[in-house]
C-alpha cells in the first residue's frame, strides 16, 4: 500500500509540474531553496520565541510539511520516473519506525542537510513526520488533496489571475479540508472525487 501511494504522489507531482512548465526537469529549478523558505514558515507555525507563550499550530504545521513534500518529490523526480524513484525512496520513509524527538532541532538539521546537498533529506523529513505524529497515510491524504487543489486552481485561471480563492467567506483550503474529511482516501477514485467536489462547490459560488 505504501509503495502504491508513494507512486501515486510522485505521478501527481510530475503531472502538476508539467502543467506549470512542460520542460520542468530541464529547468533545474531551485527546489531546495523552496524547501528552505517553507521550513522557516513551518518553524513560525510551530513556535520558537522564548520571550512569549506559543502553542504549535498543528494543522498549519502539517500543511507546511505537505508543501515541503511537494518540493521534495520534485527533487526526487529529477532522478527518473515515478516508478523508479518510488522504489528507491521507500526504504527511507518508514515513519512508524521512528521515535519522536525535538522537532525544532530536527527541522534545523533537515534544513541544513537540504541546503548543503541541494537534495531532499528523506530521512530527516521522515523524522519530522514522526515528531508531529503524522503517519504516512495522513501525509498521503493531505498531499493528494492539496495537489488536486493546485491542479484545480490551474484549470480555473490561477496563472492569469482570474481564479477566485475565497469562496463564500472561506479560502479554498478550508473547503478542501472539509471535503477531504468526508471522503475515503483509500477509494480507487479518491482523486477524482476530490476534484469533482471542488468543482461542484466552485460552480455554486460562480452561480451565486
Amino acid at each position: 500500500m505504501m509503495k502504491q501511494q508513494l507512486q501515486v504522489m510522485l505521478t501527481l507531482q510530475d503531472e502538476i509540474n508539467t502543467v506549470v512548465n512542460e520542460n520542468w526537469r530541464a529547468q533545474n529549478f531551485a527546489w531546495y531553496r523552496a524547501i528552505w523558505v517553507e521550513s522557516a514558515e513551518l518553524l513560525d507555525h510551530y513556535g520558537w520565541k522564548w520571550w512569549k507563550k506559543q502553542q504549535p499550530e498543528m494543522n498549519q504545521v502539517k500543511l507546511e510539511l505537505v508543501d515541503i513534500w511537494h518540493f521534495g518529490l520534485s527533487l526526487e523526480l529529477q532522478q527518473g520516473s515515478p516508478e523508479k524513484v518510488a522504489a528507491t525512496m521507500l526504504g527511507e520513509l518508514k515513519v512508524e519506525q521512528r521515535t519522536p524527538g525535538d522537532f525544532r532541532e530536527n527541522l534545523e538539521s533537515f534544513t541544513l542537510n537540504t541546503l548543503a546537498s541541494k537534495q531532499f533529506d528523506l530521512v530527516g523529513f521522515a523524522q519530522l513526520l514522526a515528531d508531529v505524529e503524522m503517519s504516512f497515510a495522513e501525509l498521503y491524504q493531505r498531499y493528494v488533496g492539496k495537489n488536486v487543489l493546485n491542479r484545480f486552481r490551474q484549470d480555473n485561471g490561477y496563472k492569469d489571475g482570474t481564479y477566485v480563492k475565497n469562496w463564500t467567506g472561506r479560502e479554498d483550503n478550508e473547503h478542501l479540508a472539509e471535503i477531504a474529511g468526508q471522503l475515503d482516501a483509500s477509494a480507487v477514485d479518491y482523486i477524482d472525487q476530490v476534484y469533482r467536489s471542488l468543482q461542484e462547490r466552485y460552480r455554486e459560488i460562480a452561480l451565486a
